[in-house]
């Protein structure tokens, strides 16, 4: 018989076909009750009677099974929906006791639920979270295609760093040594360069800095875009749309799921405020607070400054010093760069700019950073012969798991990744 997702269970006195994990078992007299789940919700089943056979009365929770019977209309189960069952199959029983109780009244801890994940991630507002990226990063996908980007896949094991630096997972290719990349961004530049001229990309990068936060991981999933024939203020507004399009994609979709995590969103007005690194060093001073120009924003600054707007803005002009070789200088003004981070209060989501186009100047801000244009001859090669103006956004930071703990209101970033890696996570 063809199974039936208990979310459907909407036809009263039909025979179905449910099958879920245990998640409540009880015996009251000659009726058993066996709460079961799957992925679409909550059913309870009833056996009465003759039915129930002696291993019955051994299964254990979280153990799997599929139960043959009756959609009963007017069911009073706290579960709000009844299956009186006429034929139930033990497909895999569970071991006892369970290394994390995921429906217990007291949560675990992080590290216990990380070490048992597939437990964890069984319980309904943990498995929303998911269902929410999902949905978050759908619609920024859709958004894109809309706007005639192409999705691409660029590659993650790479011979040279992206910005050079220390901050790389170095691996053993073959004869060679080979690093995990940091991001999409040479690639994505040279495709620009091949007359893509508009290309996504939603995929892994690796980053080997030693901090352990509840902010940071070292493997995230980065969304990434390029746009020839344009410049900062461009890709700006293909980021406040693109998000804008995620989050209304969620609210479409996900209103349950959003439910079950607690967390009411709301669609943010377009534009998003835009604030000058020189504006942010104003605020500072009049809070008595002179910030070096040379220097990024600490976490008690960007508070300061974030303390200012409800939501999502717009950090613009960041200096050169602080900003990668390929960021294009401001023409008025070279100290500083067309450059933008988007910000949510004191949070950083994801950095953004105009690159440079130029090829003799590209090789001047190389040597400007201390590094070789030598080591990125495939990169030049791509800019010697046409080359348009181009910008976009997605390195260097975390980007979707930054961006589903923010909407959410989550305390961790390690409840937005699946299996999260860390500084001292590698496993399961």
């Amino acid at each position: 018989m063809e199974r039936t997702f208990i979310g459907d269970l909407s036809i009263a006195n039909s025979r179905v076909r449910v099958c879920g994990w245990v998640q409540e078992i009880r015996r009251l007299k000659n009726i058993l009750f066996i709460i079961l789940r799957d992925s679409t919700g909550l059913c309870q089943l009833t056996i009465k009677g003759d039915m129930i056979e002696p291993w019955m009365d051994q299964i254990q929770r979280e153990s799997v099974l599929c139960a043959e019977g009756e959609n009963i209309k007017d069911g009073i189960s706290k579960a709000g929906r009844e299956v009186s069952v006429t034929s139930l199959e033990l497909l895999n029983g569970a071991r006892s006791p369970l290394p994390l109780a995921p429906f217990d009244p007291v949560k675990a801890d992080i590290e216990t639920r990380l070490n048992n994940r597939f437990l964890d991630l069984r319980r309904k507002d943990h498995l929303a979270i998911f269902r929410i990226k999902s949905s978050l990063l759908y619609g920024i996908r859709k958004f894109l295609h809309s706007q005639n980007f192409i999705e691409v896949q660029t590659p993650k094991v790479v011979a040279s760093a992206t910005e050079g630096g220390a901050d790389l997972f170095a691996v053993k290719y073959f004869e060679s040594n080979a690093y995990l990349n940091q991001s999409p961004q040479l690639y994505k530049e040279i495709l620009i360069s091949a007359g893509f001229e508009r290309v996504f990309e939603v995929g892994p990068a690796f980053r080997a800095e030693k901090h352990n936060t509840t902010r940071h991981l070292n493997e995230f999933t980065s969304v990434d875009i390029e746009m020839g024939f344009s410049d900062h203020n461009d890709a700006m507004a293909v980021l406040e749309q693109a998000v804008s399009a995620g989050i209304a994609n969620v609210l479409a979709e996900r209103s349950l799921d959003l439910t079950a995590v607690g967390k009411a969103i709301s669609l943010q007005k377009t534009p998003f405020p835009r604030i000058s690194f020189s504006e942010c060093c104003d605020i500072l001073s009049g809070q008595g607070q002179d910030h070096n120009v040379e220097e990024d924003f600490s976490p008690e600054e960007l508070k300061i400054i974030g303390d200012r707007f409800e939501g999502f803005y717009f950090i613009t002009g960041w200096p050169s010093s602080l900003r990668p070789f390929y960021t294009m200088p401001d023409q008025k003004d070279p100290q500083f760069t067309n450059s933008f981070d988007l910000q949510y209060r004191e949070k950083e989501i994801t950095s953004g700019a105009q690159r440079v186009h130029d090829p003799e100047l590209l090789k001047e801000r190389f040597l400007a950073k201390g590094l070789n244009p030598e080591d990125f001859d495939f990169y030049i090669k791509a800019f010697e012969y046409g080359m348009p103006p181009h910008a976009g956004w997605g390195h260097p930071v975390i980007g979707l798991e930054r961006l589903t703990m923010i909407l959410l209101d989550l305390q961790n970033i390690r409840e937005t990744s699946l299996f999260p890696r860390d500084r001292t996570r590698i496993k399961p």
